[in-house]
C-alpha cells in the first residue's frame, strides 16, 4: 500500500545547483555531487563533483576541489580544477592553482602559482 521512496542517483542531481547567499558566512568543510553557486563567504574546504561558482560578492579562503570553476569573487588557497577554471575580470585568484585547462580574463588579479595537468582529477 505504501512505498518508500527510493534515494535518487546522481544522474539525478546534474543540472541542479545548491547556492550559498550574499551575506552568509560557512566557516568549515562543504561536499557536494552536485553544482554549487556561492554568493557569500566559505572559511573552509570545498569539494564536488560538479561546477563551482564563486559569484562576485562571494569568497572562499581554503582548499577548493571540483570539475569545473567560474571565479567572480575573491579566492585564497589551493585550488584543484579538472576540466576548466574560468577567472573573470573581477576576480582576485590567490595561492596555488592546478588546472586542466585556464582562461584569465584581463583585469583579473592573478596572484598564484598555476600548474596545467591533462585529465586532472579532483582529490577525493
Amino acid at each position: 500500500m505504501f512505498t518508500k521512496k527510493k534515494e535518487k542517483p546522481y544522474t539525478d542531481l546534474l543540472g541542479k545547483t545548491n547556492r550559498i547567499v550574499e551575506g552568509t558566512v560557512i566557516k568549515g568543510d562543504i561536499i557536494s555531487k552536485a553544482d554549487f553557486r556561492l554568493d557569500g563567504e566559505l572559511i573552509g574546504n570545498f569539494q564536488s563533483e560538479g561546477k563551482l561558482v564563486i559569484g562576485p560578492t562571494g569568497s572562499v579562503t581554503g582548499d577548493i576541489s571540483c570539475n569545473n570553476a567560474d571565479i567572480e569573487g575573491a579566492f585564497n588557497g589551493k585550488i584543484q580544477v579538472a576540466e576548466l577554471l574560468n577567472i573573470k575580470s573581477k576576480a582576485s585568484i590567490k595561492g596555488e592553482v592546478i588546472v586542466g585547462k585556464l582562461s584569465v580574463e584581463p583585469g583579473a588579479d592573478f596572484t598564484a602559482g598555476c600548474t596545467m595537468k591533462e585529465n586532472e582529477k579532483p582529490a577525493s
